[in-house]
Parts: C-alpha cells; structure tokens; sequence
C-alpha cells in the first residue's frame, strides 16, 4: 500500500506542478504588463517585511556603456582570493606579466566573507536579455548579502575595506600594458576604447643602466618621493602629476630610462603619437582613457609637430592671407587633412584643467634638441625635472661592464678611462661593443672591441676637427679677402669721387672764366 500512496502522492505533486505553470503561462501571456508590476510591486514590499536580509547590487556596466564599473573590478579583485578558497567554479585569467593564472569566482557562484564577526555573503549573477532578433544582451554582477541589523557596519567600515583592498590586489595582480593611441579614423561608435596595448615586458631596470651612480639614485629618489605623495600633492593643491624632460644625443638612453620608470613604479606606458590625434579635441579625449598608475610619453617631441612657430603663424601680414585663394587647390585639401593640435592644445593637455582628471601620472617628453622646444612648454610646473642623458662616462661604462661581462676590475680599464676623457661615445656604442657576439668571445675580446671603438672615435673626431679647422681659415681668409676687396671698392670710389668734384670745379672755373 505504500508504494501505492507515494505514488499517488507524486503524481498529485506532479499535476500540482503543471497546473501552477499552465496558470504562470496564461498570466504572463494574457495579463496586462501593469497588471503584472502592480503584483511585482506590492510583492516586494510585503517581502521586505518579512526578509531580514539586505542585498546590495554590484552590476559590471557602468554609465558608458563600453566601460566596466570600476567597483565590479574592485568587488572582483577582493573576492578573487576568497573564491580560490570556496567557490566550487572559478574562471582563470593571466595575472602579472603573464606568470601566473589568477582565479576569479565564475557565475552562478556563492562565497562566505567575514567581517568583525559579521557574516557576508557574496553571489556572482548573469542574467541574459533578447536585446534583438540575433543578438543577446548579458549583464552580470555581484550580489551582496547581509542581515539588516549590520547595516551600519556594513556600509560604512565593510565596503569601504572591500574597496580598499580590492585595489590594492587589483594593482599587484594586473598586468602592465604598453599602449598606443588609435589613427582618428579608427574611431568607430563600437570601439571600446581609443588605445591598442600590448603586455608590457621591457626588462629595463636603474641597475642595468649605463649612468652616473649619483645621477641615477637622484632621479630613483625623486620618482619613488612621487609616487607616495598622494596627501602632500592634496595638500598643497596640486593635481597628482609630474612632468620630466629627457633630453640629449641619439643613443643616451631616453627610451630605456622611461620603461626603467615604468618597472620601478609598476607603472603602465601610454605612448601618445601626436599626429594620429586630429586636433585638441581628441587630444583631451585620449587623456580622459588613460588610467592612474601611467606613464603617458610623447617622444622626439620636437619631430611630432610644429610646435615651435605656430606663435609666429598668427601674426603673418594680412597680404599672405590673400594670397590664399590663388594657392592650388590640392594644397587647400590637405592643409585641411592635417593635424590641427596647437601648441595651446598641448600646455592645456600637459598643465590644463584637463590633466587633473584621475591622478598619479607621469608625464615624459623626449628630444634630441631641447633648443628647439617652446620655452613655455617646458617650464618649471609642467617639465618639472629635467633630465640631460649625455655621452657615456666611465663610471656609466664600469656599471655596463658589471651588467654585461661581471667585471668590476680589469686592466684595460685604464686605458678604456683615458680614451673617454678624450673623446665621446654613447651608452648604446658602449653596450654594443661589450656585448658577445659568440660563445668564443670573452671579456678581453669585448674590451678590445671597445678600446677599437673608441681610438676610431678619437680619430674620427680629431679629423672632424681637424677638418673644422680648415674650414674655419677657409672662412677666415675669405672674409680676408671681401674685407679688401670691399676696402679697394672703397678707395677706388672715394677717387672717383674725388675725380668728379675735380672736374665740376674745373667746368665751374672755365665757366665763371667765360
């Protein structure tokens, strides 16, 4: 009999089921919407009395549509290391420099957090929309959960530790990216952002660079001093930026000193190409989609634009601007085409009301001729350091003989300190020549290369000068030469001169006589 009972009561279940969905069916289908959220809504409110729970909604979208919500990533951060621990489901992502996986709670999924003694619970969500015939719209979130008698506690003392720490693991865990701005007119509505990037694995560091030791700790000094002054640039009113010069011959190491900066601070790079921007405009823009913790770099600054005679433009005679309409018409269209960033675009960009959005940023220019630059571009207050990378030194060269062939002391190191007294070569000719170019070739062979390197500099040099010379007397005497012949035009004009008073005074004697 009882077998018979449970059956029947199954089946009775069963039907009960089926008619519940059969009436759910004919209401969603035949009751009118406002019907149905006059239900929903009263529904919710006579819940709410009876739910001691209070649930707080972290969606992924944010106000622009192509962004993240920044406290979704943060939420994500924090609970990445709680999900690793109890989630039964996790999704996997690269971590930091593509060494290792980070684990991240997937959807669907339930942790336990706790606070002070207070329980937390925290769910992963997806709901997924029909936005069209094809398309489907997913919007995921994280669903906090907690009893409303810590509702003090919990909004005020726990999120704002969510957050805290979800950012700080967020910053150890990214990865860097180097990025670059988009051409204008791959622009398109859909874009989800005006930069491309790559993973950012330059192996630069301070250590490895060939440079003055004192030089070196000074700007490693003024770097780290930067990057822990969040409340003293609050304090004295400053947006949280720094701007740096680096300046010197080709070779110097300017691009290595930047991505040393970058490994120093676990900063990420944005390498801003200026002509790709069309005008100011969408110069401000790719500032807003920069991040914090950013090095933002426009090298050979001088070779981007014309930034140094745009002044001058504007106080042309209005005769040339008439001159316009007779200029052909192919010259008018791609004047028309061509990069309209003004150098009032870039102070504003560098020092404007604009460069305070977000914070913690560097700001670094590159040029091999620093004469070239606007005075008022690289002034104190937007160029804050200034930094001249010369030719090598021999302290810079004995820090590239420990990096390249673990030499601290040799012989030919006398001979090397002359030869860079007496002549100049650069970082990169140094670290090329001490560099092996097979396994046969040892520290003596390196050494030897660039003792070679530097009597051919030498001598290279002595030539140049040598060849100056003659064409400083070259010079000399042919101004020598204009000096007297412009001297013999003289004189021989002064006689001739001289000849004609004579002859009038002649023409006025024999007149008066006659």
């Amino acid at each position: 009999m009882l077998p018979a009972t449970m059956a029947e009561m199954w089946a009775s279940v069963g039907s009960t089921i089926a008619s519940i969905m059969f009436v759910w069916t004919i209401v969603q289908r035949y009751c009118p919407y406002e019907l149905r959220r006059f239900f929903d809504k009263y529904t919710y409110i006579i819940n709410g009395y009876f739910n001691p729970y209070i649930h707080i909604s972290f969606p992924e979208a944010s106000e622009e549509w192509f962004k993240r919500s920044e406290a979704y990533t943060t939420v994500e951060a924090y609970l990445s290391a709680k999900a690793s621990k109890n989630a039964r489901r996790l999704k996997a992502v690269l971590g930091k420099d593509s060494s290792k996986l980070l684990l991240s709670m997937d959807v669907h999924q339930r942790v336990e957090d706790e606070f002070r003694g207070v329980k937390i619970w925290w769910a992963s969500n997806k709901i997924v929309k029909q936005a069209g015939p094809s398309f489907q719209q997913e919007k995921l979130s994280y669903m906090l959960t907690f009893h409303k008698k810590y509702r003090e506690q919990i909004t005020e003392s726990y999120l704002e530790h969510v957050m805290k720490e979800g950012k700080q693991i967020g910053v150890r865990n990214r990865q860097r990216k180097l990025y670059t701005n988009c051409p204008t007119e791959q622009w398109p509505i859909y874009k989800r952002s005006l930069w491309s990037s790559i993973v950012f694995e330059h192996p630069a560091s301070f250590e490895t660079m060939g440079m003055d030791p004192e030089k070196k700790q000074e700007i490693v000094e003024d770097l780290l001093t930067f990057s822990n002054g969040k409340n003293f640039y609050a304090k004295i009113g400053k947006p949280w930026k720094r701007g740096y010069l680096l300046y010197g011959p080709p070779g110097t190491g300017k691009s290595t000193m930047i991505a040393a900066m970058a490994n120093l601070l676990d900063y990420d790079v944005y390498d801003l190409e200026l002509t790709a921007a069309k005008d100011n405009t969408e110069l401000r823009k790719l500032l807003i989609e920069t991040t914090t913790k950013s090095i933002i770099v426009i090298e050979d600054i001088d070779c981007s634009l014309d930034l140094t005679g745009q002044r001058k433009k504007k106080t042309k005679k209005s005769s040339e601007d008439n001159d316009e309409n007779e200029r052909p018409k192919k010259d008018v269209e791609e004047e028309k085409k061509s990069n309209k960033v003004t150098l009032s675009g870039l102070l504003n960009f560098v020092d404007g009301l604009w460069s305070a959005c977000g914070g913690e940023r560097l700001i670094v220019f590159t040029t091999n001729y620093v004469e070239k630059l606007d005075p008022a571009l690289i002034r104190k207050g937007r160029m804050d350091k200034h930094i001249e990378l010369s030719y090598c030194s021999f302290e810079a060269f004995k820090a590239l003989a420990k990096n390249y062939l673990d030499l601290e002391k040799h012989p030919r190191f006398d001979t090397i300190q002359w030869l860079m007294e007496e002549t100049k070569i650069t970082p990169a000719d140094v670290a090329e020549n001490l560099m092996p170019k097979s396994s046969l070739d040892d520290a003596d062979k390196c050494l030897s290369n660039l003792i070679r390197a530097l009597e051919q500099a030498k001598e290279e040099a002595q030539k140049k000068k040598a060849e100056e010379a003659k064409l400083k007397e070259e010079e000399a005497a042919k101004k020598k030469d204009e000096e007297v012949k412009v001297k013999e035009e003289e004189v021989a004009k002064k006689k001739l001169d001289e000849d004609e008073v004579k002859v009038k005074e002649e023409e006025a004697a024999k007149k008066k006589d006659e």
